[in-house]
């Protein structure tokens, strides 16, 4: 079953079940992957790593939205947008942890043969496209970072 059609149901379950909140996160699920499939022009659908770039963004912006209304003591906004970043994430595949991610980026840099810092880039490519959806970027860099340093 394709994204799109597992957006569908989850749709109709929460709106049965009246849950404001999962309609709210699924609605954007949907309306980001219409605007990606009409962008790319394809009638048959996108990728599985599209899909997944798409919901990470999504989960990305919920998360980024509630660190800064927390920041302005604004916890009555962060609340709906931890809600929705709970239910789009659902849609990911299952996040590692610090340990795998640190585990595939020493591989990568021994793979690559880096140096130092100048060589962040290249390992920061070679590790996201290896762990796309499974691990957050910020994670990712800050693993790399300390690695490199």
């Amino acid at each position: 079953m394709s994204l799109q059609e597992e957006v569908m149901v989850a749709m109709k379950t929460a709106m049965k079940a009246k849950d404001q909140t999962a309609l709210a996160a699924l609605r954007a699920i949907k309306s980001e992957i219409l605007l990606a499939q009409t962008e790319s022009g394809s009638a048959e659908g996108l990728t599985e790593e599209q899909e997944l770039k798409i919901v990470s963004k999504l989960v990305k912006q919920r998360k980024d939205s509630a660190t800064i209304f927390m920041e302005q003591n604004r916890e009555d906004l962060a609340e709906p947008e931890l809600a929705q970043a709970e239910v789009i994430s659902q849609f990911l595949p299952e996040q590692l942890s610090e340990e795998e991610v640190e585990a595939v980026v020493v591989a990568t840099i021994a793979k690559v043969g880096a140096e130092g810092m100048k060589d962040m880039g290249k390992i920061m490519g070679a590790v996201n496209q290896e762990l796309a959806g499974k691990a957050d970027g910020k994670t990712i860099a800050s693993i790399v970072k300390a690695k490199l340093s």
